[in-house]
């Protein structure tokens, strides 16, 4: 069987949806190692990701269902929520990779403000206090702040060194993943449109 027809198509879905399961386990298991052992105290932050890593499992799973049986229907419904993801994804990512200085200063302000329990875990994590000042009557998470003689740095001048290398970094990854659902489109709408050899000569599944 050359690639490209019935079994060489299957094997590359079956293939590529247990890398989305692998991939959703992942992030399954590295936020609940991260909330486990308080690396992150954010719940909305473990729950997003344990939600992303969920979704992709499901999807995952019902796109290795189909490709297993050739059901139609399943692949059909696989083929379309892929293909919304790309959109997202693929959006997404090139809005991460084009943002300037100002536009990550910004954002990065607007997620400071939006959790205490973010701002704790930064503060914590990268020891340092406040975003653009430090207010030593206040509170913070920061080892320096908690010293006989406090010295401590803003959040956004240690945030800002490392924000548009992660930016840059999810950017490529999550420009990478988008074109593997692409991929699984193609793959599925190919899977869809192929005759099992086996089956029936004059029957099309």
């Amino acid at each position: 069987m050359v690639c490209g027809g019935f079994v060489c198509t299957k094997n590359a879905l079956c293939a590529l949806n247990i890398l989305y399961v692998l991939v959703s386990l992942l992030l399954i298991g590295v936020a609940a190692w991260g909330k486990w052992f308080g690396l992150v105290s954010s719940i909305r932050v473990v729950a997003g990701v344990i939600g992303v890593g969920v979704f992709l499992f499901m999807v995952a799973f019902v796109g290795l269902c189909g490709a297993l049986k050739h059901h139609q229907v399943l692949l059909f419904f696989y083929m379309i929520i892929l293909f919304a993801v790309f959109v997202l994804q693929f959006s997404v990512s090139c809005a991460c990779l084009a943002l300037n200085k100002d536009q990550q200063n910004r954002l990065l302000e607007v997620g400071w403000n939006k959790s205490e329990a973010t701002q704790k875990d930064v503060e914590k994590t990268l020891n340092c206090c406040g975003f653009y000042h430090v207010n030593y009557n206040g509170s913070c998470a920061a080892s320096c702040f908690n010293s006989p003689s406090p010295s401590c740095d803003p959040c956004s001048v240690l945030i800002q060194q490392y924000a548009g290398q992660v930016l840059q970094f999810v950017g490529g990854i999550g420009l990478f993943f988008s074109f593997t659902e692409i991929l699984g489109v193609w793959l599925t709408h190919r899977y869809r449109n192929t005759k099992d050899p086996r089956a029936n000569p004059g029957a099309f599944l």
